[in-house]
C-alpha cells in the first residue's frame, strides 16, 4: 500500500473549498504516476446536479485528461467514504486504489451501507484503504453541519 498524505491533503483542500461554496465538504483527487490529474469538490448545489459529487467530477476530469474511460493505473483519494453511486462509478472507471478519510455510516457504499464492492454485480473492485485524513475530514463535516443547524 502506498498512500501519499500530500494527495489526501489536496482532497481535504478541495473539501474545504466545497464547504466555502456551501456544498457538503467532500473533496477528491485522482493520481496517475504519482501526479494529481484531477482535483474536485462537491458541486451538486452549484451545478444543480445530484450526480456532481466530488468523486464523479474527478473521474470525469481524469478521463478527459487521459482521454480514456478507463483509469486502470489511477488512484482516488477522497475525504469521505464514497456513496453507492460513486462506488459504482469507481468500479466502472476501473480505479486501481481508493483511499478515503472519514467513514460514512449513514450513506457510505464501501465499508458501510450496501458495501458495493462486495456485491456480485460489481465488475471491478479497487484496493480500498480507509482512515487517511479521517479526523480532519470528520471535523470539516461536523463544522459544516453545525453551522447549518444554527
Amino acid at each position: 500500500m502506498h498512500a501519499d498524505n500530500n494527495h489526501m491533503h489536496e482532497a481535504l483542500k478541495q473539501a474545504q473549498l466545497a464547504s466555502e461554496r456551501g456544498e457538503v465538504p467532500v473533496g477528491a483527487v485522482i493520481v496517475s504516476n504519482n501526479k494529481i490529474i484531477a482535483a474536485e469538490g462537491n458541486r451538486t448545489i452549484e451545478l444543480k446536479d445530484p450526480t456532481a459529487h466530488a468523486e464523479i467530477s474527478a473521474i470525469r476530469a481524469a478521463s478527459r485528461a487521459l482521454d480514456s474511460e478507463r483509469l486502470v493505473d489511477c488512484d482516488l483519494y477522497v475525504s469521505l467514504e464514497p456513496c453507492p453511486m460513486c462506488a459504482a462509478a469507481i468500479s466502472q472507471a476501473r480505479i486501481r486504489r481508493l483511499y478515503y478519510g472519514a467513514q460514512d455510516a449513514k450513506s457510505g457504499g464501501v465499508d458501510n451501507g450496501v458495501r458495493f464492492f462486495h456485491d456480485k454485480s460489481c465488475h471491478h473492485t479497487p484496493e480500498v484503504y480507509s482512515g487517511f485524513g479521517e479526523q480532519e475530514s470528520a471535523q470539516l463535516l461536523r463544522e459544516f453541519f453545525r453551522q447549518r443547524r444554527k
